[in-house]
């Protein structure tokens, strides 16, 4: 597959051990930055990814910042983005097979690196389910064509 990935400085240490982890397990990685600890704007690099996936560029992305949260919130701007908080096995499973979830955020400060990268396991590995939940995203989908303004 391949993977965007992309973080703020909050994020900047998880990110080098995930891309780590994802390119030994064959994964192509690209990383859209930030490349260093120094603080920045989630947002210039969670929307570039999220411009990724939503061009079919990339399979999925996963984003990070301390808590997740500002960069999902930035990812899910994009048309076509559908980006959670993987904050818990489960969830992130349903994110895939409920929502059809392209894209995945965690909060470097409240998650252990361990889960996190369960987690992006878990989100890999499972498919959407299709049937009615097909039609929930469809419903987002439209609502993106009739009012998204570029």
């Amino acid at each position: 597959m391949k993977i965007v990935v992309a973080s703020d400085h909050g994020g900047f240490v998880y990110k080098k051990e995930i891309i780590k982890y994802l390119e030994s397990s064959g994964h192509t990685i690209v990383d859209v930055g930030t490349f260093s600890e120094g603080s920045c704007n989630y947002p210039d690099y969670a929307i570039p990814a999220g411009e990724m996936v939503a061009g079919g560029e990339v399979d999925f992305g996963i984003v990070l910042c301390n808590t997740g949260i500002g960069v999902s919130i930035a990812a899910n701007k994009v048309k076509g983005v559908r980006c959670a908080i993987g904050y818990d096995d489960r969830v992130v499973e349903l994110t895939r097979e409920h929502n059809d979830a392209n894209m995945l955020a965690f909060g470097a400060h409240f998650m252990m690196l361990e889960d996190v990268i369960r987690r992006i396991d878990i989100f890999l590995k499972t498919p959407f389910l299709e049937g009615r939940h097909a039609t929930r995203v469809g419903i987002i989908a439209d609502y993106e064509d009739r009012h998204y303004c570029k």
